[in-house]
C-alpha cells in the first residue's frame, strides 16, 4: 500500500512507521524534517501540511491511506477533508481516549461510550474533529476512520507529574523527594507501549470494513496509579516516596492540571478492546508496563541530552506539595 503519514516520527507514530516499513508498505512521511530519524525504507517529504506550497505538491499524489498524527482541531480536520477528498481510499484521524466521558456510568470503556470532556480543551477539540469527519463521511462518503489512543508511551515517561519528555520525576526518585500521585493511588488506568499499539493500528490500515468506524487500541493491563509509580521507581532502582494528593486540590493550586486529571487520569477506566480484536484478530498487547518502562528509562539514559530537568516543572510540583503540606 502507498501510505502517507503526516508526522510519523513521534512517541507513538515512530513505532507504527517502523512496523509499516517492516510490513513492506510504501511509506511516505510528511514533516518539517526537524527531527533526526533513522528509518530506512521510508520516503520523506519535507514540508508543512499547513503550507499552501506543500498542499500544492501533495495534489499530485494518490494514496491508499493517509494518517494525520498531528491534527488537533476541527480546522485541521476540515483542511484535510478538502485536501484528500478523492485522493485517498482511507483517512485515519488520531483522536484521543481522553474524549470519553469520565466518570462514566461504567468503568468499562467501549467505542460507544459517550464523548464528553468539560475539563480539557484538547479533548473537546479532538471531539470536534471527530464530529467534522463523521459529517463528511455521512454527507460526502469521505473514507474516514478514527483511532483513539489512550496513555501510550515509548520515548516518554507516562506519569502526569515531572514526566513525559522531561526527566524531573526520575531525578526526584533518585533524590528521595516526594512523588505526586493523584488521589489515593488506587484508581485504575491503562498504559500501552507504542509497539503494542502499532500491532493493532497497522492492522486497520487499508482495512475496507474500518471505514466509518472508531477504535481505541490499548493494552488489557489495568494498573492502579500506585502500581504505575512503583513500576517506574523499580525501573530507576529506588524505593519511592509517594505523596497522595486529591486531584481537585491539585487543580485548584495549578489549574493547568485540571484537564489531564479531572478530565481523564483521576478516574478508573478499563478499556474493552473487543472491537479492535474483531477487526484485527492478530492484535494482542504483550509488553507489560513493568517491562516497557525499563526500556524507556534505558532509552533516556543512552543520551544525556534526553534527561531534561525543567526548573518550571520542578517549581510547579513543589508549589503543589507545599500547599498540600500546609493544609495537613
Amino acid at each position: 500500500m502507498k501510505v502517507l503519514f503526516i508526522g510519523g516520527t513521534g512517541n507513538i507514530s515512530m513505532a507504527v512507521s517502523q512496523a509499516c516499513v517492516a510490513q513492506g508498505h510504501e511509506l511516505y512521511l510528511l514533516n518539517r524534517g526537524q527531527r533526526k530519524v533513522n528509518l530506512s525504507g521510508a520516503h520523506f517529504i519535507v514540508g508543512d501540511i499547513n503550507s499552501p506550497q506543500t498542499q500544492t505538491e501533495l495534489a499530485d499524489y494518490q494514496w491508499d491511506v493517509v494518517v494525520n498524527w498531528i491534527a488537533f482541531t476541527q480546522q485541521d480536520v476540515e483542511q484535510d477533508i478538502q485536501l484528500f477528498s478523492g485522493r485517498t481510499k482511507q483517512y485515519v484521524f488520531i483522536s484521543s481516549a481522553s474524549c470519553y466521558q469520565k466518570p462514566g456510568t461504567s468503568p468499562f470503556i467501549t467505542e460507544s461510550t459517550p464523548l464528553c470532556n468539560p475539563f480539557w480543551q484538547y479533548s473537546r477539540d479532538k471531539i470536534a474533529g471527530e464530529d467534522a469527519l463523521t459529517k463528511a463521511y455521512r454527507e460526502q462518503g469521505f473514507p474516514m476512520c478514527i483511532v483513539r489512543p489512550s496513555l501510550t508511551y515509548d520515548t516518554v515517561i507516562p506519569v502526569p507529574f515531572g514526566g513525559w519528555t522531561e526527566f524531573n520525576v526520575v531525578e526526584r526518585l533518585k533524590q528521595g523527594k516526594p512523588i505526586i500521585v493523584q488521589g489515593d493511588g488506587t484508581s485504575l488506568f491503562t498504559i500501552t507501549h507504542a509497539s503494542d499499539f502499532a500491532k493493532g493500528f497497522t492492522g486497520l490500515l487499508g482495512h475496507p470494513q474500518s471505514i466509518g468506524h472508531a477504535f481505541h487500541i490499548t493494552s488489557d493491563e489495568s494498573l492502579s496509579w500506585d502500581q504505575i509509580n512503583l513500576a517506574l521507581a523499580d525501573a530507576v532502582g529506588v524505593t519511592p516516596n509517594l505523596l497522595h494528593i486529591p486531584s481537585d486540590f491539585i487543580a485548584r493550586v495549578d489549574p493547568d492540571y485540571a484537564g489531564t486529571l479531572l478530565g481523564d487520569k483521576s478516574h478508573s477506566v478499563i478499556f474493552d478492546n473487543s472491537k479492535i480484536k474483531q477487526f484485527v484478530p492478530e492484535f494482542c498487547a504483550t509488553i507489560p508496563f513493568a517491562k516497557g518502562i525499563k526500556q524507556t528509562i534505558e532509552w533516556f539514559k543512552q543520551q544525556p541530552d534526553r534527561q531534561i530537568i525543567n526548573p518550571h516543572t520542578e517549581a510547579r510540583m513543589e508549589r503543589i506539595i507545599q500547599a498540600y503540606q500546609k493544609c495537613g
